[in-house]
């Protein structure tokens, strides 16, 4: 190894994941002029996008593109999408991330096809201490050319967690028999209106999870089934009181988010669909018909032809085995985001705006930001993410100011209540200083707008 990557010198920041957090991270490096590399899995940007390409997002243009990189693209003549339009995952990814990717400033840094594989500490596993901070990073890349590996000064991880999704199995495992019957499920959102729909219409088809990923699916399976009888729907989920899982209806500030809930329940009320609640799968069985789910109370659906399981995703935590992480050890997030985000805890899907602070591991320069910063948790807005890449890049530059500062409005999603009460809190689910941010919005307000979190200190952020 030279003199100067063992010194650090001159070595880039690493970002791994081209998706809209790594390409906002990457925006806001070319425009400090910091040396960086983006290393993308996938044969192209935002390679996780576009496997749920044909989903419209609940959340408007305005609220999906960041803003260091809306100046770089409309310098270079970019004709920016109109800010109310709800756009499509392949749009997201046609009309946002891939001019993005082609800039001047991003585009001899990027690197497709490239899996981080791991990361450490140039010369030090994670026991070792003494000079640790000094050294480099080094990641450990695999591509189609064979196995290389890439020496960074800093690495921020925007790997997202689409690629990690959850088992059916209500312990966190595969359910008894889930993987003999892989053939049978669909992990996600399925095309069920476009290139798969000759594998659901007319089916009878079990839908698992109780997220807006299922609310998607399901209100796409309804579509099909009125466009062909005999396509029959049940809808799954592990909780007993479904009270706020709708979601916030008229009062969400995004008008697509809260109608996504209010049309579920209508197909629910109106026996479209058959709604099992309570149930956590213990095992699936093949039958000569399909294939059923048993649950842990004996129960048994089924059998359906198929099955699609929408019940969250995972960060993939084994590249990062060798570096030293401080984590909820049941969000997976960093320790201080998890009161924030734990469903245990609130089900508010505004999260205040946070940063470099709440992000920082013990091992000086690891940022993991985006979608995989949440961990287990769900209700991740793009905006939460182009803030805290922000706020990571200004510290990575030393600008210390702007680090700590919050830039950022968020949209309230209309719910604001603990799952240990059953109930809205009267101080605010999302806690002491944060009531703003779940408040109702006025009724004199008209359309629902984006309530200003600007005031929120991170001092004011509860940590327990």
């Amino acid at each position: 190894m030279s003199a100067q990557v063992e010194r650090g010198e001159e070595l880039p920041v690493a970002v791994i994941g081209a998706g809209p957090i790594g390409l906002a991270a990457a925006a806001h490096l070319a425009v400090r002029g910091e040396r960086f590399v983006v290393l993308e899995a996938g044969p192209r940007v935002g390679a996780h996008v576009q496997a749920w390409g044909h989903v419209q997002v609940f959340s408007p243009w305005r609220y999906n593109v960041d803003a260091v990189a809306r100046e770089l693209l409309v310098s270079a003549g970019w004709s920016e999408p109109d800010g109310e339009a709800l756009p499509t995952g392949a749009e997201i990814v046609a009309q946002y991330l891939e001019p993005l990717a082609k800039l001047p400033v991003i585009a001899p840094h990027l690197r497709l096809g490239s899996r981080v594989v791991a990361v450490a500490r140039a010369g030090f596993d994670k026991m070792k201490t003494a000079g640790r901070e000094t050294a480099p990073f080094v990641l450990h890349v695999r591509s189609d050319a064979g196995e290389d590996t890439v020496a960074a000064r800093a690495v921020i991880d925007a790997s997202g967690t689409y690629g990690g999704p959850n088992p059916l199995g209500a312990s966190g495992l595969p359910a008894k028999g889930e993987a003999a019957c892989r053939d049978r499920i669909v992990y996600g959102i399925p095309d069920v209106l476009g290139d798969q729909r000759a594998r659901y219409a007319g089916r009878a088809v079990l839908v698992v999870g109780s997220g807006h990923s299922a609310f998607n699916a399901l209100l796409d399976l309804a579509a099909l089934a009125t466009a062909v009888p005999g396509t029959t729907i049940t809808w799954a989920v592990r909780r007993g009181d479904v009270g706020a899982m709708y979601g916030g209806g008229a009062t969400d500030a995004l008008p697509a988010r809260g109608s996504l809930g209010a049309r579920l329940r209508a197909l629910v009320d109106g026996g479209r669909l058959r709604l099992v609640t309570g149930l956590g799968i213990a095992a699936v069985r093949r039958h000569a018909e399909g294939v059923a789910v048993v649950g842990a109370d004996g129960r048994v659906l089924g059998p359906f032809d198929e099955i699609i399981a929408v019940t969250g995703f995972r960060p993939d935590l084994a590249m990062l085995a060798e570096l030293r992480l401080d984590l909820d050890p049941a969000v997976e997030s960093p320790r201080a985001l998890a009161t924030l985000i734990d469903p245990n805890m609130h089900s508010c899907g505004t999260v205040p705006p946070h940063g470099a602070t709440e992000l920082h591991q013990p091992e000086p320069n690891l940022y993991v930001v985006g979608m995989k910063s949440y961990g287990r948790a769900p209700t991740f807005l793009m905006l939460t993410g182009y803030e805290q890449v922000r706020s990571v890049v200004a510290e990575l530059s030393g600008d210390v100011e702007a680090a700590g500062r919050v830039e950022l409005t968020l949209p309230p999603s209309g719910v604001c209540s603990t799952t240990t009460i059953g109930a809205a809190s009267e101080a605010g689910c999302c806690g002491e200083g944060l009531a703003t941010s779940c408040a109702p919005l006025p009724a004199a307000a008209g359309a629902p707008t984006a309530i200003p979190v600007r005031g929120l200190g991170r001092s004011r952020i509860p940590r327990g």
